[in-house]
């Protein structure tokens, strides 16, 4: 396609493609603490056409302690899964939830991961597409098999043994919320701390009030100050389990700052092992 989205898209834009065949909608709505919310509140309601991901079944494999709670699927699982859902090459997708993008951005990512530019995550996602007044269904949806065949971009992520030898160059950015970083608290890993030497960026800072992105201009004032003389291909990403961390990753694609790359198995993963070492509080300037 010669002009697809590739980063956001307003609930403006998606209502004026509703049905079209080239444009598949996909519902990410999840709750780790209640996984099967989301599906539930999906047959409820949802923006009219779209299928349902659901973050553990779809778009992770299972938990194991190196690569974390969630796990990037095999390519061929992912592969029939997306043509399952009528996802192939030419056909904008635009995924959303109800948390900001912070699940959607999951998606998002996956898909560039394998070369799909032609993904966005709906600004404000379900809580924005109501507060407009626009219609609703329920129950579930299908679309059309299609034939998704898209390679993998190695290059996108890092590795467990990268960040154990890390270079000085790489910045390490934690995307989850301060006091977790800090190892105030962990509600979900074994240990709480950081990896020592990351930055605090929580991924909730990319976000209005409305639950919407920032402008671009004032998320790439933010960003490039959080990255200092680092380039954005030196950063590396990480959360809890490589899913809001993607959302970091989308912020720096709208401010401009392409090439930074993800630590999929992110906290849960490093923290697995009692040989890798911990920092807790806050790291000096």
């Amino acid at each position: 396609m010669a002009e697809y989205y590739s980063t956001l898209i307003s609930a403006e834009a998606l209502r004026e493609h509703l049905g079209d065949p080239a444009w598949a909608v996909v519902d990410c709505r999840f709750k780790l603490d209640d996984p099967a919310a989301g599906r539930a509140r999906y047959l409820e309601a949802h923006i009219p056409g779209a299928i349902y991901a659901d973050l553990n079944k779809d778009l992770s494999a299972l938990a194991t302690p190196d690569e974390g709670r969630h796990p990037l699927p095999a390519l061929d699982t992912f592969r029939a899964t997306l043509g399952a859902w009528g996802i192939a090459e030419g056909v904008q997708v635009v995924c959303y939830d109800d948390q900001g993008g912070s699940i959607a951005a999951r998606l998002w990512w996956m898909l560039r991961y394998l070369g799909h530019e032609a993904i966005a995550v709906l600004d404000g996602g379900l809580p924005t597409w109501r507060a407009q007044g626009y219609s609703t269904a329920s129950g579930a949806e299908t679309r059309p098999p299609a034939h998704f065949q898209g390679e993998p971009h190695p290059e996108m992520l890092a590795s467990m043994d990268e960040l154990l030898e890390r270079s000085p160059a790489t910045l390490l950015i934690d995307s989850r919320e301060a006091a977790r970083y800090r190892g105030e608290i962990e509600p979900i890993d074994r240990v709480a701390g950081h990896i020592p030497g990351a930055r605090n960026r929580p991924f909730a800072q990319n976000l209005a009030p409305a639950g919407t992105l920032r402008p671009a201009e004032e998320l790439a004032e933010t960003w490039q100050s959080a990255l200092g003389t680092h380039a954005a291909e030196e950063v590396v990403v990480y959360c809890g389990s490589g899913v809001t961390a993607c959302h970091n990753l989308l912020a720096l694609e709208v401010s401009g700052l392409s090439g930074a790359r993800l630590f999929v198995p992110s906290w849960s993963g490093w923290s697995a092992s009692p040989e890798r070492p911990v920092a807790v509080g806050e790291e000096p300037p």
